[in-house]
This record gives structure tokens, C-alpha cells and sequence, in this order.
């Protein structure tokens, strides 16, 4: 994969910096939209594809991007395709730090040293490429702005910035209730993006039934078995991953 070209990771991270302060929003949401981000991107590059709400790697080469290609690996060693809220809800220590010093040493940003209260050491981070900022914050306006279905990588983008909670933080107010409308709508024209988006809300709502172990013969009958039951936000009445295909019991 040629670095002429931004990743959507990249790209979710530059729009959750807030240019004032240096800090990120939605920080614990956005690890797992960093997380989400990575398969899209990875499904961009045919590395990996929808399997129903699974995700199975389809092409193991190496994409050339280091933090890409580790989570390539990762599910390459899964063996089996994985339920995309299991490798989504999963641990991802670490991954927004990797991406921010990732950033610093392409000369995006800048990190800024500090304290809070005087004494506990932090790190902020600042924008250095604000037109680059800038140009992304245009594409998902213009997609919001006219209609026009948009590219494959903005739909992608506009569904983890919804997913994340950071349209507040794009468009914050009741003025711009409508564009963080339109900004959820967007969901629906990119499907590997709604499926990784949906799963990120599934994570956050807590509706992510764990692995199901076999029952023991003579076992009470009647117990319900557990299910994700929630409705993602802004889609009520339909299918959260827009696939026909059941989910299979007993995902890894």
C-alpha cells in the first residue's frame, strides 16, 4: 500500500483532534472506531472481506503499512473467520498512542508537553497539517452538504465518526442536529463500513453476546441463551449489518 494515500485510521484520528486544546474526543469510543478502521481499510486493500457479521482474510500479503499489517496478522492466525464486535471488542491497548506517534513522525502533528495540576506529565497533540484537516472535514461535509452518495473511503469515514460519537464534536449544537442526522444516514452507502460501524455501537452498548460454550447433556432446560438484542442508534426496525446470512454459534 503506497503512503500517498491517507488511512482511514489516520484520517478518524485527524478529525477527533480538537485544534484548540490538542486532545482528542471520544477517546474511549474512538480506540475501538481505530480498531473498526483498520478492517475497513483492510477490506479496502482486499485483504480481508465480509463473511455474514464475520470478517475472514481472503489475501494474508502484506499491505506495507506496519500497524495494518499487524492486525492483518492477527487475524490470519485466528485461523477461522471472527465475529467483527469479538476482534473489535477485543484489547487494543495502545492502538490511538500508535497512530498519534505515527502521525507525529509524518509531520501531521506535534506533540506538546505539559502538566495537569502542576505535576502529572501529559502529551498533547497538534495539528501541523491543517489543510490536510481541513481537506478531510470538507469531503464529509460536501457528502452531508449535497446528497451525492459519496466515495467508498468518505462513506467508510463518515460511518466510524458517527459510530464514535464525534458528530457532536464536528457539528455540536442544535444547529447542526440536521448534519449529524445526515452524518448517520451516510452509514448505508458503504456496507463493509456499516458493518465494522454498527459493530463499534454493538461494543459501546454492551450488546455483544459472548461465546457460547456446548450445553452438558441433562442440563436445566428453558435458561435463555444470551443475545445481542440492542438497536444501533439511528437504525431502528433494520438489520444492523445489512447481511441475510445467520450468525453462527460459538465465534472465537
Amino acid at each position: 500500500m503506497g503512503r500517498s494515500r491517507r488511512t482511514i485510521p489516520e484520517e478518524l484520528l485527524l478529525l477527533a483532534l480538537d485544534p484548540t486544546t490538542g486532545t482528542t474526543a471520544q477517546p474511549q469510543s474512538l480506540d475501538l472506531g481505530l480498531a473498526g478502521a483498520q478492517l475497513v481499510e483492510l477490506a479496502l486493500a482486499g485483504r480481508i472481506a465480509p463473511d455474514g457479521d464475520r470478517i475472514a482474510v481472503v489475501m494474508a500479503r502484506p499491505t506495507g503499512d506496519p500497524t495494518l499489517d499487524s492486525a492483518l496478522e492477527l487475524l490470519r492466525r485466528r485461523g477461522s473467520p471472527v465475529r467483527a464486535v469479538h476482534w473489535i471488542g477485543g484489547p487494543r491497548l495502545g492502538l490511538r498512542q500508535t497512530y498519534l506517534t505515527h502521525l507525529e513522525r509524518c509531520g501531521m502533528v506535534h506533540a506538546v508537553a505539559g502538566q495537569m495540576c502542576g505535576v502529572l506529565p501529559t502529551t498533547r497533540y497538534q495539528a501541523t497539517e491543517t489543510a490536510i484537516s481541513r481537506e478531510i472535514r470538507a469531503r464529509l461535509d460536501n457528502a452531508i452538504r449535497t446528497g451525492v452518495p459519496p466515495d467508498p473511503r468518505t462513506a467508510a469515514l463518515a460511518a466510524l465518526a458517527h459510530a464514535v460519537g464525534l458528530g457532536k464534536h464536528l457539528y455540536p449544537g442544535n444547529e447542526g442536529r440536521s448534519s449529524r442526522s445526515r452524518l448517520r444516514d451516510l452509514i448505508r452507502h458503504d456496507p463493509m463500513g456499516g458493518l465494522v460501524a454498527h459493530a463499534v455501537m454493538d461494543v459501546q452498548n454492551g450488546a455483544v453476546a459472548q461465546p457460547r460454550r456446548p450445553q452438558a447433556a441433562g442440563a436445566a432446560v428453558g435458561q435463555p441463551a444470551a443475545r445481542a438484542t440492542a438497536e444501533p442508534a439511528g437504525a431502528p426496525g433494520q438489520s444492523r449489518h445489512g447481511h441475510g446470512r445467520m450468525a453462527r454459534v460459538g465465534a472465537r
